[in-house]
């Protein structure tokens, strides 16, 4: 049996690995690009954030809620790491849960699943982008140009459309409509936020601590705590990637709320400036030690305490102000960065037309999907990881069956 996978990224590479599994099976893993897993290659900022111990327990979104829980549940955090260490790569998990190569670089990820790749019944064609899939007589043809590949069986793995430089693409969910699949609407999901502010500007490269709240129209959205970082044109950071996924998604004024300093009271802060008040500093000093140095002074200005004057001189009421500035900070949002600059695609083909349990279209025959593809996408942290990894082992293992 022939068995073609469309897409060697996590998902695609993990289907043809699993199919591989029964000798009998002949996988062809086609890729688009000249190499195998460029997108993986960027993950977490080159660290790739390959799972984490706490997907079992949810974290996943989608039109069809709790599709993602058969394929994560055969294939656990604690399977796949089991399976990475067998093929080769050391992991370390941290208090977090997040789960990172020992050597904290994507490339080990890739070329341990290079190596796996590596076997005689799987064969990989790169440079082949499947524009078109026909299904005549039970037998899939996929074309690429003037190349042809035929199979008995077919998984789409291409990935969603996030990450349009390193290889985001609308292949997968054009070659599942045209087998009549429908697709939910798409969008960014785990992307930097552009704000309304223009003294952000000030801020880039500054990374902070806090709690970070979404409002529209004065009414809590999400919210967050962790660590956030200011951009030229907005905010970033994990914080900001686990509650954008639905921001300024509708009509209203949204805004981002950030407490940078959580664990402490207002009333705790404002006697510590209390305490610094009759000290010579001036009012540049005023926030020193407490934040970033940039940010206090930014924060201190933005609560009217202009100028550099001494810190005795301050009225109660500016110190107040200071404090407001620090523990209820609002920026207005205006949008999500595009698909370029996200990690993730919200939205994708629904799911109510696969089974979870084998991950085969329900319309046609012999054709599955997996990944990125399907409308489920994970919170930060290594979610969308392990569902690449769950659900292209569950679709290769059942793919890779004799029968249909």
């Amino acid at each position: 049996m022939i068995l073609a996978v469309v897409g060697a990224g996590a998902a695609g590479m993990a289907a043809a690995i699993a199919a591989a599994e029964n000798p009998d099976v002949h996988v062809l893993l086609l890729e688009r690009q000249a190499r195998v897993g460029r997108k993986l290659q960027a993950t977490g900022n080159g660290r790739c954030n390959s799972s984490n111990q706490k997907a079992l327990n949810g974290g996943y979104h989608g039109d069809q809620n709790g599709f993602w829980q058969y394929a994560i549940s055969q294939f656990s955090p604690e399977q796949t790491l089991a399976w990475f260490h067998e093929l080769g790569l050391f992991t370390v998990t941290e208090a977090s849960g997040r789960i990172y190569p020992y050597s904290d670089q994507a490339n080990s990820v890739v070329d341990i699943l290079r190596f796996a790749l590596d076997r005689p019944n799987i064969e990989l064609v790169t440079d082949f982008e499947v524009s078109k899939i026909r299904r005549e007589n039970g037998v899939f043809t996929l074309i690429s140009g003037e190349r042809v590949q035929t199979a008995d069986k077919v998984i789409i793995a291409c990935g969603g459309l996030a990450g349009t430089k390193l290889g985001g693409t609308m292949s997968g969910y054009k070659l599942l409509r045209s087998f009549g699949h429908k697709c939910t609407k798409l969008r960014p999901a785990l992307v930097q936020l552009k704000t309304g502010w223009n003294g952000v500007s000030a801020l880039k490269g500054v990374r902070a601590n806090c709690k970070a709240e979404i409002r529209c129209d004065d009414r809590l959205h999400s919210s967050s705590v962790g660590e956030i970082q200011f951009t030229d044109y907005g905010l970033s950071g994990p914080v900001m990637f686990e509650i954008s996924r639905d921001a300024c998604t509708c009509a209203g004024y949204w805004e981002c709320r950030l407490d940078f300093l959580p664990d402490i009271s207002e009333q705790a802060l404002y006697d510590e400036l209390l305490v610094r008040k009759n000290r010579q500093l001036t009012t540049e000093d005023l926030l020193t030690g407490i934040l970033h140095n940039r940010l206090g002074r930014v924060l201190t200005q933005a609560a009217g305490v202009r100028g550099r004057f001494p810190l005795h001189d301050l009225m109660e009421s500016q110190l107040w102000a200071v404090c407001t500035a620090v523990k209820d900070f609002r920026i207005e949002l205006k949008e999500p960065l595009g698909m370029d600059a996200a990690q993730v695609t919200a939205g994708g083909i629904a799911t109510d037309e696969f089974d979870c349990k084998t991950m085969q279209s329900l319309l046609v025959p012999g054709l599955y999907a997996c990944g990125e593809v399907l409308d489920v996408d994970g919170d930060c942290g290594g979610y969308n990881l392990q569902w690449a990894w769950s659900s292209g082992r569950l679709a290769g293992l059942s793919a890779g069956k004799d029968t249909i």
